[in-house]
């Protein structure tokens, strides 16, 4: 019986210790809803207290499966747009306008780059069938990528006003679409091209030269250089394969969420992605340039895979020698000495 009656007391005994707790939880939680009662009669709808709970970032219960399913706003979505819809898309759009201005110009004054010497009417081979397959497989997946890209980034500020919501809606939806599928494709073709053309793209010490009289563009002095110039080799490993490769793996990151990426993680990669690709875009537009109208008979080269041997001689000197000479041979792996001059009849202008 006394061990009953102790038992007993210590329980009545606990109990009003925990009274004062108890009800000073109750009378916080009453002072806190007579708060909230008090600053809805003052200011309606000001659910200050909840908002600050909700975007806390605190995870919650849900039945909702999947990584953060119970955050339900994170914060960091909030500021990857705005600065998505601000300062990228203001300073990006900037920057293509005023490289195509500048390119526009450059052209108007100093026009194509020509040859100093007449043609031979004799022509080399400098591109074979599949370095012309693996360049066109990379250039035409990056131009959809880049249009696509352009139009997801600055659509809604330049096209959306011009062509109305139901135009915009479907060309954006088939722009995103069109951009996620082609973008393995691009990321592969990258990848064949750096193996195929790497060895003809380590600096050599006539780079220098090259670089210092700025190609002669400018001045239209003829500065000698291998099969590729100083100016081409900075663009393979800067843009082709630095820019191309942030691209590439951020991209991927995007295009394929069920691998349960964290939304950090694809707020990281999209910035990334739209950065390095704003860039990627810009430079390349030089280059596409140089390789178009910019220089006469670059673009035969890379259509047709052959040059007069003027051109040859003038923009890649040291490589034409070479081949001329029998030290290595054409691209199609035929003996240079002896195929330099044969041309197919259709390629020779």
């Amino acid at each position: 019986m006394r061990a009953n009656y102790s038992g007993v007391r210590n329980f009545l005994l606990g109990l009003l210790l925990l009274l004062p707790l108890c009800g000073g939880s109750a009378w916080a939680q009453a002072q806190s809803q007579d708060t909230q009662a008090q600053r809805q009669e003052v200011q309606p709808g000001n659910n200050a207290p909840t908002w600050r709970e909700v975007r806390s970032g605190k995870e919650a219960y849900t039945t909702a499966k999947g990584r953060e399913a119970g955050v339900l706003i994170q914060n960091e979505g909030q500021a990857w747009r705005k600065l998505r819809n601000g300062p990228i898309v203001q300073y990006g759009g900037w920057l293509v306008v005023l490289m195509l201005v500048g390119i526009g110009a450059f052209y108007k004054l100093r026009g194509p780059i020509g040859l100093h010497s007449p043609p031979t009417g004799k022509m080399i081979e400098r591109f074979s069938s599949f370095e012309r397959i693996a360049h066109w497989s990379m250039a035409i997946s990056f131009c959809i990528l880049a249009l696509s890209g352009l139009i997801t980034l600055f659509g809604k500020f330049v096209l959306l006003p011009l062509i109305g919501h139901t135009l915009f809606g479907w060309l954006a939806e088939f722009g995103k679409t069109l951009h996620n599928f082609v973008g393995p494709i691009f990321a592969f073709s990258v990848v064949v091209f750096v193996v195929k053309f790497i060895g003809d793209n380590w600096p050599r010490a006539y780079d220098i030269t090259w670089l210092v009289k700025g190609g002669g563009v400018l001045t239209g002095e003829v500065v000698p250089s291998g099969r590729f110039n100083a100016g081409e080799k900075i663009w393979f490993w800067g843009g082709v394969i630095g820019l191309g490769t942030v691209s590439c793996a951020s991209g991927l990151v995007l295009d394929f969420p069920n691998f349960d990426q964290s939304r950090s993680l694809m707020i990281l990669a999209s910035t990334v992605h739209v950065i390095a690709g704003l860039w990627f875009i810009l430079w390349a537009a030089t280059h596409i340039y140089l390789g178009t109208v910019g220089t006469t008979g670059a673009y035969d080269a890379m259509r047709d895979g052959y040059v007069d041997e003027t051109w040859a001689r003038e923009h890649a000197q040291y490589w034409y020698e070479d081949v001329k000479a029998g030290r290595r041979a054409l691209p199609s792996g035929e003996p240079g000495d002896a195929t330099a001059t044969t041309a197919p009849t259709q390629v020779q202008h």
